[in-house]
């Protein structure tokens, strides 16, 4: 049974399952920001998947890149798979824009915590999960 970390669990909020990868939004109004987490314990790097799950999961970043930076008008998408608070594997996608709270730094210990709002939240998951469902029956059919 897999098993999200705890610290993941409490900055997100969960929008559902690619056929590898749970997809989290991050609980921070200041940028849309997803992470995807491959549903398998014990991993810390994505060499330690297998080949086809490192195949998948290149699949489902590219997915979700262009899902949110179609959906969000984005002007740059940062991505990482840092990991040196959570040692689960989760990867980052962030849509930056120029006027963003921290541009151009990173958004890792730059960027203040501002929660979404219960109507934000509802709104932007709304939107997410549609988008990824539409997507999702695309993805599948491949």
């Amino acid at each position: 049974m897999f098993k999200l970390d705890p610290l993941l669990a409490a900055d997100t909020i969960e929008l559902g399952d690619l056929p590898l990868c749970k997809v989290l939004l991050m609980n921070n109004a200041h940028v849309p920001w997803l992470v995807l987490v491959p549903r398998i314990n014990n991993v810390r790097e994505i060499y330690e998947l297998d080949a086809e799950n490192q195949v998948l999961a290149h699949q489902e970043s590219l997915l979700i890149s262009k899902l949110i930076m179609d959906m969000f008008e984005g002007e740059k998408l940062n991505t990482g798979a840092i990991g040196n608070i959570v040692a689960q594997l989760h990867l980052h996608f962030v849509v930056r824009y120029q006027n963003d709270v921290c541009w151009p730094k990173p958004v890792w210990g730059n960027m203040p915590l501002q929660p979404y709002s219960t109507e934000e939240q509802e709104l932007v998951c709304e939107k997410l999960i549609g988008a990824l469902s539409n997507k999702l029956a695309g993805f599948i059919a491949r």
